[in-house]
Parts: C-alpha cells; structure tokens; sequence
C-alpha cells in the first residue's frame, strides 16, 4: 500500500466531487437500481419497464428523466415509442460488480 508521504494526493475538485455525488445519489434509490439492472439486460420502453418491474409508468418515466439528465441511460426513438438502454458503461459496470458483491459475500 502506498502511503500519503510517497505519494501526493490528487485534489478532488468540487465539480468532480458534485457529479460523483449526484451519481451514488442516483444509485441510493431502490427503483432506480431496479431500472438501471433491468437496462443492464435489455433495452426497454416505458411500459416494458414499467411492466416487468411492477411500477406506473409515471414513476418510471420520472426515475428516467433524473437517469438520462446524469447520462447513465439513453433514449431512442421508433416510431411513437421511446426505447431505454444503459448509457455509461462504468456506472453499469460498478452496479454490477455491486450487485455481484452482495450475492457472494459471506455474512458474518
């Protein structure tokens, strides 16, 4: 392990600090987690999204809104429907590895 003395930290500068913050803010929320997992797997509409995980759609729609503004999911659009998919790979990446941790880890 190196310590502070042979290394000289990196500042976390504040704008880092607030996107970091808003992005564990994003993953803190149960129906959030719920519906980046599912776009881990497929991609998805409102109402698929809203359907395979018990949800309205409005709550769906809102948790999305707050998603796609911090660019973890995306949207496209096919005719009258708007489809979802993950967008940042590192978030889904960390969720996933989060989500494996806590199926493997033993309980003490």
């Amino acid at each position: 392990m190196v310590t502070m003395t042979e290394q000289t930290p990196m500042d976390l500068d504040e704008r880092s600090l607030t996107a970091v913050v808003q992005i564990f803010k994003a993953v803190s929320e149960p129906t959030r987690v719920r519906i980046l997992f599912l776009l881990s797997q497929c991609e998805c509409s409102v109402s698929e999204i809203a359907e395979h995980l018990d949800l309205q759609q409005s709550t769906v729609s809102h948790q999305l809104s707050f998603l796609k503004q911090l660019h973890l999911v995306r949207s496209r659009r096919e005719g009258k429907v708007i489809y979802y998919s993950e967008e940042d790979e590192h978030v889904m990446n960390l969720l996933a590895q989060t989500i494996d941790h806590t199926r493997h880890r033993t309980v003490n």
